[in-house]
């Protein structure tokens, strides 16, 4: 699995969502042009000590990341879709792209993948939800679709044991 950020402009969040690209073994893109620097505080402080764990690409824009990646099945997160996140098939390599915080994906994409775009439901009234938990809901469900393969099934207790 694959999580595309075109333009992210929030450090916490991408630290964030770097931090669950880790946990879940899966790789981050980033489209320029970027709203920080990747040396920025925050960044590194929402991704904890991650960080350098994290396979993380950048692109100096959406042609780039297209060249790079021909061929390549890119599902299209936005408010703007028909369909939920929910009604379609995830592929073990599938792309998730998700917008900048202020302005989602550019229309001009979105108008060019109709049959790509997906949602997350909810009330009417509100634009959007966090970047970092708008990441961590679809790529979950891309991951369910998939059997969570290679992700640990159950933890361990510190102290006790389960019976």
């Amino acid at each position: 699995m694959e999580i595309v950020l075109h333009e992210p402009e929030i450090p916490a969040n991408t630290g964030n969502i770097g931090r669950t690209c880790v946990a879940t073994g899966t790789s981050l893109h980033l489209i320029e042009p970027l709203g920080f620097s990747l040396r920025e505080s925050q960044l590194k402080r929402a991704g904890m000590d991650y960080w350098d764990k994290l396979n993380v690409t950048r692109y100096i824009d959406y042609n780039d990341f297209l060249q790079k990646h021909p061929g390549a099945k890119v599902w299209l997160a936005t408010t703007k879709a028909k369909r939920t996140y929910a009604d379609v098939q995830y592929g073990p390599d599938d792309c998730i792209m998700f917008g900048k915080e202020s302005a989602g994906i550019p229309e001009e994409i979105l108008v060019a993948h109709e049959e790509d775009c997906i949602r997350i439901p909810m009330l009417p009234t509100i634009r959007s939800l966090n970047l970092s938990n708008a990441v961590s809901i679809v790529l979950y469900e891309a991951l369910r679709q998939n059997g969570f393969a290679g992700l640990e099934e159950a933890g361990k207790l510190h102290r006790l044991s389960w019976n």
